[in-house]
């Protein structure tokens, strides 16, 4: 009876110690285990949530970036065509500045050569009017009239 009795005392204890456990020491621990696998269910739920965002961010700067290229490639494109456009108002400028000036010379040119032809005319008509002046002041046979030719033609 003695080894029922103490089989029995310790079975008692036993589930005695198993119920004071059950009350009072597993709650805090399962508590405890359930408040540290939210905490890490969080963590991972954070994390993934993290790495979505992380995702989103990527495309948004790969958009972004994108977005800035085209924006760049259509400012070169703008200013090699305004470039364009002022190469072709410079070279428009300087050939209707290249045509004024010819026009400008070849009326300098022209004027030149008219004031040179009045000049030629006005030497000419002296000379002629200086001729027949020798020519009327002495009285001339066939022979002197052919010297002062060949001399009028000397001096032309």
């Amino acid at each position: 009876m003695n080894i029922n009795a103490t089989l029995f005392a310790q079975t008692v204890v036993f589930f005695i110690l198993a119920w004071v456990a059950m009350r009072f020491v597993w709650p805090p621990l399962i508590q405890a285990i359930d408040a540290r696998t939210k905490k890490i269910a969080d963590g991972l739920a954070a994390a993934k949530q993290s790495q979505a965002e992380l995702e989103i961010a990527k495309t948004r700067a790969q958009q972004t970036l994108a977005h800035a290229r085209e924006q760049g490639q259509q400012t070169i494109h703008a200013a090699e065509q305004r470039a364009q456009a002022v190469a072709e108002e410079i070279k428009r400028n300087a050939q209707l500045e290249a045509e004024r000036l010819m026009a400008q010379a070849k009326m300098q040119v022209e004027q030149q050569f008219a004031q040179a032809r009045a000049a030629l005319r006005n030497e000419v008509s002296d000379l002629v009017v200086r001729g027949a002046e020798r020519i009327l002041q002495r009285e001339m046979d066939r022979s002197a009239h052919a010297a002062l030719l060949d001399q009028l033609k000397a001096t032309l």
